[in-house]
């Protein structure tokens, strides 16, 4: 989940230097999917009745470290080469031996003026045995950041400034709190120069543990059942999914206790959201206050067989949650237009009056936000994954690597196996009909060379290669009926698809995992 707050007189650019430069609070939590936040008073009142929700944000890839890399440089995967969450094509050691800490949000911001602070998850495996567990990296003024036992929230180790303080299992440990609590501090401190802080509670991750306050919460809660959930028929699509078994019983069960243990874990972060706004109110502050709210991806449970876990591309992990509210934005407004993580940094660089660099691929949303679409904006999102090298890591996924495009109307995946997907989610939008052999050769080729472009940008060229209106086709009302569902999936893939890219790692694990992409 994200969580982005701005604090300023207005919502256009801002001078470095000049009086009133907003604030900005970013609060990153972890695999949150489009759950229903009306489950969460704060969250619910504050943010979702009190701004306005943008109804078609993405992540590009739907794993932790790709995807909080592609925040922090406003990069694609293929261009910041954080591949997977583990060394040595992905993780922290990725981020930090590639010298990309040289040039981050960090330090754009801190060059603009900015007191920095990050606070909860950093990148997956910090410090990763390649820096110090006292390592604070460039741009951050203020770092509290977990060095060992990150997703328990309790038991862990905090890298304090340089300073490592244990912590234990008391209530008071909860981690979530602990980083609330700093958060409040942090927002307090008086001075001239505005606060850039990013904010990264680790709930609602696996395991999901929660604060003791919350233990009664959600009792008897199930899971959501949509059309999705244990999908009856997947014959028509790629072989690492027509493998998986339907649920038993015992498996169903599981998927309910694991939401409901998110659900309660999510209440932490509703209380620090709480707590937060209650803070600045207290400080003069809120009404100069502009919050964002999201996530790092998503996660299935249940959907398309998949007990749990992320990395695919259907929606489940795809698309995430993003509210945002403050003076000029719209309460109980929408904004339909098509956006990714990789728009935050040019956003918060734009509000803040940094000086983005030429590297950066997404967009900035301000103009979004004030009522405007800029001619041209983007028309797709580009998704790409990676196989990991690291066995273990390999494990928690069956998903083969894969790029895709994600359109207003359109999924659109390709895989290195061969396979595709396609889905129109006007006529399917739970996914469920796999249209990939079923329309002409002529319509997959038009999305390949698309997408051919869009996995080759670089810089300012991938607003240009987003921006391209995608393929059409009709498909008829005939495709959505059970006949489509006894098709083998496609397999068209040019000869540079079938050849795997240099990290995509052990082949895909064809067999149902115990735990599907959930890991760190």
């Amino acid at each position: 989940m994200l969580l982005f707050i701005v604090g300023a007189s207005g919502i256009g650019p801002v001078r470095a230097q000049a009086a009133g430069r907003p604030n900005i609070i970013f609060i990153l939590a972890d695999d949150l999917d489009t759950v229903d936040l009306q489950k969460f008073p704060n969250i619910w009142n504050y943010l979702v009745r009190g701004g306005t929700r943008f109804d078609n944000f993405f992540v590009t890839n739907s794993w932790c470290c790709p995807s909080r890399s592609s925040i922090l440089r406003s990069q694609y995967v293929h261009s910041h080469g954080v591949l997977t969450n583990t060394a040595p094509e992905g993780g922290f050691t990725k981020f930090h031996d590639s010298d990309l800490e040289r040039s981050t949000l960090g330090t754009w911001m801190k060059s603009a003026g900015y007191r920095t602070g990050l606070m909860g998850k950093y990148l997956n495996h910090y410090p990763g045995g390649v820096a110090a567990p006292t390592y604070v990296p460039p741009g951050w003024d203020d770092w509290a950041v977990p060095v060992t036992r990150l997703y328990d929230e309790y038991d862990y180790t905090l890298n304090e400034n340089g300073l490592l303080t244990a912590h234990g299992s008391a209530p008071e440990d909860y981690l979530t709190d602990v980083l609330s609590q700093k958060a409040g501090a942090f927002v307090s401190r008086q001075g001239t120069e505005p606060f850039f802080l990013y904010l990264a509670p680790v709930a609602p991750h696996n395991p999901a543990n929660y604060a003791p306050r919350h233990a009664d919460a959600f009792a008897g809660a199930t899971a959501p059942r949509p059309p999705s959930f244990d999908q009856p028929d997947v014959s028509a699509e790629p072989r690492w999914l027509s493998s998986r078994p339907r649920f038993s019983a015992r498996a169903i069960e599981g998927i309910d206790e694991r939401y409901r243990r998110r659900m309660r874990a999510m209440l932490g972060v509703d209380d620090m959201v709480g707590a937060l706004i209650g803070t600045l109110r207290a400080t003069g502050k809120l009404d100069d206050t502009y919050i964002f709210f999201g996530s790092d991806n998503g996660f299935h449970l249940g959907q398309h067989r998949l007990a749990h876990g992320k990395t695919t591309p259907f929606e489940e992990s795809i698309k995430v949650p993003l509210v945002a509210r403050g003076p000029g934005i719209q309460a109980g407004g929408a904004i339909g237009e098509l956006c990714a993580n990789v728009d935050l940094a040019p956003t918060f660089a734009e509000l803040g009056g940094a000086q983005l660099p030429d590297f950066a691929e997404g967009r900035s949303m301000v103009p979004l936000l004030r009522g405007r679409t800029p001619a041209p904006w983007r028309q797709n999102v580009l998704l790409e994954f990676y196989r990991p090298t690291s066995q273990a890591s390999a494990r928690q996924t069956p998903v083969p690597a894969y790029q895709g495009m994600r359109t207003a109307r359109n999924t659109f995946v390709r895989y290195s196996t061969g396979e595709y997907q396609l889905y129109d989610l006007v006529k399917d939008p739970y996914q469920l009909h796999n249209l990939a052999a079923k329309v002409p050769p002529s319509v997959i080729t038009q999305f390949d060379r698309q997408l051919d472009a869009l996995t080759a940008c670089s810089g300012a060229n991938c607003r240009t290669a987003d921006s391209v209106r995608p393929p059409s086709f009709t498909a008829p009302s005939s495709f959505f009926g059970p006949s489509s569902f006894f098709e083998p999936p496609a397999v068209l893939a040019p000869p540079s698809v079938l050849d795997p890219p240099p990290f995509l790692g052990p082949s895909a694990v064809l067999e149902p995992t115990p735990v599907f992409g959930a890991g760190p």
